[in-house]
């Protein structure tokens, strides 16, 4: 009986013996690299979930680097930050003003950090309030004896105001100090609106509800330049007042550099750098290399790179110090939520306020049992006025189940970031926060001449008079910008009202102080729209007060948007392939001058693209003051 298992049995011809034995070595060898395939990946998966902290240097310096603008958050979706992070995407260009504040109080008790290095060379700027905020940060660290050096290539005047609060301020030789005092400057479109045949049909209350200017006017009316001049001089004054008190310079030193620079400047020999050293903003002209020298003989050389010095990065120094205090995980939390950016719809990414996104954060803070008090802090020109409202009732929805909020005001909590912090328990807000613009507005373009001039027309019927309204192409009637109005002043009804109600005061006080104008956190405490002068820290001890939890038995969470736990996952696979040797530079997208100038022409329209009102009534501000 012939045996049917032999494969010599089942397969007499040679040849096609040969192809199956050569098929089953290619499937073994499948399996070989299939294995090892699984056996590499969870490798690496053991290293991302295991990995070490960094360990961190003992009598070194903390390095500080800012760079971009200062933020409350960064903007843009986290998973595709940290991907661009890793694959080794551009420079970040966003500094959050807490990781700074963490890593400055961390230091200032940790043994370990001798000294601070602040290179300031990349920091673009930021809010008054946020560099006041880093300041104070400072302050505690040279409170506690450790110096504080500051040194820059080249500094702007947010980063010359942090050298300023510094021990020791160090320039390049061939550096500047970028000095040029606040401003307020706009585009104006009127103009090419008409020419380009549009109604651009405009509905307000206030009489300094300006946002909508640069639609209806070509320059910057009275009442604008009123409140932008107060703004700008309130804010110059307390940035000289600030850098003059730290540096101990005379009266008047700052305007005297500024006013005079090129005098200044030709008087010094022709340098800006040595002009800047013979008035005293900078203690010493040093090039990159002698900044390091300086540094070495300091804490000493860092034996793995002998021509640095023993240095604690500030991402790696904050993420252990925070693993090591368990920040939020006490048994009692005050929750910090941020809202940050543009009110609008939806769930849009961190950098703007979405009424889902906020309230979700809100709800997240309601469920949480460990959570007694929650503080809002808000940096935001306002939006949408139904998103806010959306985002007002989350806040009372706390409220109601006995956990108080606090509002704290960073830069710019103005119109709807007004709206929005004005139902808190208390509001606290920086001496130089720009505040107020309680106001309502509303827009509607419709193009029916650009499309005549095109030789296109629009007709047809309609069963009520309001059928075909509120089309782009067509023109608005009479009735319908009636409706409008009746709407927009509705609005601010609303809002003064609410304002009223929450500030316990008159609707006619709160419109006197209203009309859309704008205000410095001090004018707004005299006004009665904020409660305390003060900053974020101030403004968590405040509500841990209101929730009767005692100094030193609380937590402090921050509450916002996460990785998802796959996203993590992945980001922690690649990060332990990159410490594992694998280059993921080669994985980075391209990006191109042409990618560039799109994404700058994006950025200059999208802020029409988010007006997403279902009503078409805004409260915003247009109070950007640089």
């Amino acid at each position: 009986m012939t045996d049917l298992s032999s494969d010599n049995a089942r397969n007499p011809n040679p040849f096609l013996r040969f192809l199956h034995g050569l098929w089953r070595g290619a499937d073994g060898l499948r399996k070989v690299l299939h294995l090892i395939v699984l056996l590499a990946m969870f490798s690496i998966i053991v290293v991302a979930v295991n990995k070490a902290a960094p360990i961190m240097p003992t009598d070194a310096a903390l390095e500080l680097r800012p760079s971009g603008v200062l933020v409350e958050q960064f903007e843009g979706d986290p998973f595709d930050r940290a991907k661009l992070k890793l694959f080794g995407g551009t420079p970040e260009s966003q500094t959050v003003v807490q990781d700074l504040v963490d890593a400055l109080r961390f230091a200032s008790t940790d043994k370990r950090i001798k000294l601070v290095h602040l290179e300031l060379s990349n920091l673009a700027g930021g809010g008054l309030s946020k560099l006041q905020r880093i300041a104070h940060a400072m302050q505690e660290v040279r409170d506690a004896g450790k110096p504080i050096i500051a040194s820059a290539d080249f500094m702007s005047q947010g980063g010359y105001f942090l050298a300023a609060h510094a021990d020791k301020v160090y320039l390049h030789p061939s550096g500047m100090i970028q000095l040029q005092g606040y401003g307020s400057f706009r585009t104006y479109y009127k103009d090419a609106i008409d020419k380009l045949r549009i109604d651009w049909n405009v509905f307000r209350v206030g009489s300094h509800k300006t946002f909508v200017e640069p639609y209806t006017r070509m320059d910057m009316s009275s009442e604008a330049r009123e409140d932008l001049s107060r703004l700008t001089d309130q804010l110059w004054t307390m940035y000289k007042s600030d850098v003059t008190t730290a540096r101990g310079l005379d009266e008047g030193a700052v305007d005297d550099f500024v006013e005079s620079l090129v005098d200044n400047i030709a008087a010094a020999g022709g340098g800006f750098a040595e002009a800047a050293l013979a008035h005293r903003l900078v203690d010493g002209l040093m090039t990159r290399n002698e900044i390091s020298d300086l540094l070495v003989a300091k804490v000493g050389a860092d034996k793995e790179a002998p021509d640095g010095h023993v240095a604690a990065a500030m991402y790696d120094y904050i993420a252990q110090m925070r693993l090591l205090q368990g920040t939020g995980l006490q048994a009692e939390n005050v929750a910090v939520i941020v809202a940050s950016g543009e009110i609008t719809f939806g769930s849009p990414p961190p950098g703007m306020t979405g009424a889902d996104s906020t309230s979700k954060l809100l709800k997240k803070a309601l469920d949480d049992d460990s959570v007694a008090a929650v503080v809002f802090r808000v940096d935001s020109p306002g939006g949408s006025v139904f998103a806010s409202d959306v985002i007002g009732n989350e806040i009372a929805r706390l409220q109601e189940a006995g956990k108080p909020v606090v509002a704290s005001m960073g830069s710019t909590a103005a119109s709807g970031g007004y709206w929005i912090s004005a139902g808190a328990d208390e509001i606290f807000a920086s001496p130089a926060t720009v505040t107020g613009s309680i106001g309502i507005f509303g827009m509607f373009q419709t193009f029916q001449r650009s499309m005549e001039a095109l030789g296109i027309n629009v007709d047809g019927i309609g069963s009520t008079t309001w059928a075909g309204e509120f089309r782009p192409d067509r023109a608005m009637s009479e009735h319908a910008k009636a409706l409008f109005q009746s709407i927009i002043e509705d609005g601010y009804d609303d809002f003064i009202t609410r304002v009223a109600t929450y500030r316990g005061m008159e609707k006619s006080a709160v419109d006197a102080i209203g009309q859309g104008r704008v205000w410095t956190g001090q004018d707004a405490m005299d006004n009665g729209l904020v409660d305390e002068l003060g900053d974020l820290e101030d403004a968590i001890a405040a509500a841990a007060r209101l929730a009767g939890l005692d100094e030193g038995e609380y937590g402090v969470r921050h509450i916002g948007q996460e990785l998802t736990p796959t996203e993590q996952l992945l980001i922690d696979i690649f990060g332990a392939a990159s410490t594992m040797g694998v280059d993921l530079h080669a994985f980075a997208p391209r990006s191109s001058r042409l990618q560039a100038i799109a994404g700058k022409l994006e950025s200059l329209i999208e802020p029409l693209l988010r007006f997403d009102d279902p009503q078409g009534v805004y409260a915003h501000c247009l109070c950007q003051i640089d």
